[in-house]
């Protein structure tokens, strides 16, 4: 799988379109592009579902380094989750797979009760999604009840830049955005 190409000062364009001027205090942060791939994956009519088709950016002390990224839930189901895009979510290291019985390594919500603002697949009454995480998917499927999922290929790699990063920023917690895409 060929990883995303966009160029940093493209990324932080459009991000700044998203949310305005990236404060000075954002030691490192990551950028989710829903539909990166829209015109070259899938439907190129449309955002697809369980099919790595989105794109994940990292900033920080080390540069800007570039994943395959999956940013929707894998089906579409009544009531479940889909991060809202244009704001901004905290994320800190913590374990996936609890309640499965198989926990490993991953990134959870850093917001009080784990809350994140979601949008809810055939409902007008939205609330708030919990432990929409940031984990390895699979090789089958996205494997994504609403979280942020990286192909099981590039995850080791994703957790351990992003662990490392977090380090050289003397940061515990960091930001990451959805903006929509494609980008060009």
């Amino acid at each position: 799988m060929t990883k995303p190409k966009a160029n940093e000062s493209l990324v932080i364009e459009k991000l700044k379109e998203a949310i305005g001027d990236i404060p000075s205090s954002w030691k490192m942060h990551i950028v989710g592009v829903r539909g990166y791939y829209t015109h070259s994956m899938g439907d190129p009519t449309k955002n697809d579902r369980n099919i790595y088709d989105d794109a994940a950016f990292v900033f920080g002390p080390s540069g800007f380094k570039s994943f395959n990224f999956n940013t929707d839930p894998s089906a579409y189901r009544q009531g479940i989750a889909s991060l809202v895009p244009n704001f901004v979510y905290w994320f800190r290291k913590g374990m996936h797979g609890i309640t499965k019985g198989n926990p490993y390594p991953a990134f959870r919500p850093a917001s009080i009760g784990e809350k994140s603002k979601v949008t809810r697949d055939k409902t007008n009454n939205p609330w708030d999604g919990t432990a929409i995480n940031i984990h390895r998917g699979s090789r089958k499927t996205t494997s994504s009840l609403g979280c942020q999922t990286v192909p099981p290929d590039q995850w080791d790699e994703f957790y351990a830049y992003v662990t490392k990063e977090m380090k050289l920023s003397g940061v515990d917690k960091f930001p990451y955005t959805i903006i929509e895409g494609p980008i060009n």
